[in-house]
């Protein structure tokens, strides 16, 4: 019986698309994963494409502009979105199933795929794809879109110059990896950089770049690659730079301590809504390798030379603050706001 259609999505609105865009790097088994969903990867402007069921139908978002809009003729059968799901997640190499309902996979230049399989997603299965921009850009560009003023921008480079080590952070979609790619892309082309990632979106134009990318564990339980693993053996590869797409969890604690060995010039990103909110994010990621506030906090104020967070913007990420770890005055974390 063959597997239930994904269906195709009918025209809407005038964006036109590139025939050379987001699918031309798509292996066969991606083309034929998407299905009736492949015309929408090449829309310029679309950033997120969602799928998910309710109410036993599955319904299909899009965002073009910065908010979720429904496509409102597009029905599909819970089952053809379990199956897409899966035939995603296959196809970046990586397995979805009961004994792992949720997974990530990229596909591509840089496309994004989150799955997440019943019961796990009660109503039925769930699909994000996260799209990059046609073509990464570059910090001139992005300032050019009011990324921040000529004054933060002038400090941003000085800072890369200087190879001081920078923390980015802010909400999800917020533009993290878009600013971070563009400031690695300032670095000299003699520099090695090593980028570490749970599924890889980082795209640089930079012509000395290793990218590492975690592995899930097979089927009996072995060959998992974790960041943390990754990160020790990107110590071993001659990094000038050392970067992290972003830190999630105990690997902190190893990215830290890498940039205060003497590996300058390192990056990573950090979920956070504001600004204030770095010292209680870094101090939770900490406990999770069983340090405290206080070890958290020396290592921070040494390792981490700039804190910027970053916003969502119509037209692209916005530099909202730039601030500078410190100790308190009872020797926990604080930031506060860098001087030019």
């Amino acid at each position: 019986m063959p597997s239930p259609e994904i269906p195709d999505h009918p025209p809407q609105g005038t964006a036109a698309l590139n025939v050379r865009g987001r699918t031309a790097a798509l292996s066969r088994a991606a083309r034929r994963a998407f299905g009736g969903l492949l015309p929408l990867l090449d829309d310029p402007e679309l950033r997120d494409l969602v799928v998910h069921v309710r109410d036993g139908v599955a319904r299909l978002w899009l965002d073009r502009s910065g908010s979720l809009v429904e496509v409102d003729q597009w029905r599909a059968e819970p089952q053809a979105v379990h199956t897409l799901a899966t035939q995603l997640i296959a196809a970046g190499g990586r397995h979805l199933d009961e004994m792992n309902p949720c997974a990530d996979a990229r596909l591509g230049d840089g496309i994004r795929v989150h799955a997440i399989l019943p019961p796990i997603a009660v109503a039925g299965a769930a699909v994000s794809i996260r799209l990059p921009r046609l073509s990464p850009p570059s910090f001139g560009e992005l300032v050019g879109d009011g990324l921040c003023a000529s004054a933060d921008a002038m400090l941003l480079r000085r800072l890369v110059a200087a190879r001081k080590n920078i923390l980015i952070t802010g909400g999800t979609g917020s533009g993290k990896t878009t600013l971070l790619a563009a400031l690695l892309d300032l670095s000299p082309p003699h520099e090695r950089i090593v980028t570490i990632e749970d599924v890889a979106e980082l795209r640089l134009r930079h012509v000395h770049t290793v990218s590492l990318e975690t592995r899930q564990a097979s089927a009996e339980g072995v060959g998992e690659m974790t960041l943390d693993r990754l990160l020790r053996e990107a110590l071993r590869m001659r990094p000038d730079r050392v970067v992290i797409g972003e830190c999630r969890g105990s690997e902190i604690t190893t990215l830290l301590a890498a940039l205060n060995t003497g590996h300058d010039g390192g990056a990573g990103t950090l979920h956070a809504n504001r600004l204030e909110e770095v010292p209680a994010r870094l101090e939770a990621l900490g406990a999770l390798a069983g340090w405290g506030p206080q070890a958290i906090a020396r290592q921070a104020v040494t390792a981490i030379h700039a804190v910027v967070h970053v916003e969502r913007g119509e037209t692209g990420p916005r530099v909202r603050a730039i601030g500078v770890p410190e100790l308190t005055s009872d020797k926990l974390l604080g930031v506060r706001p860098r001087r030019q």
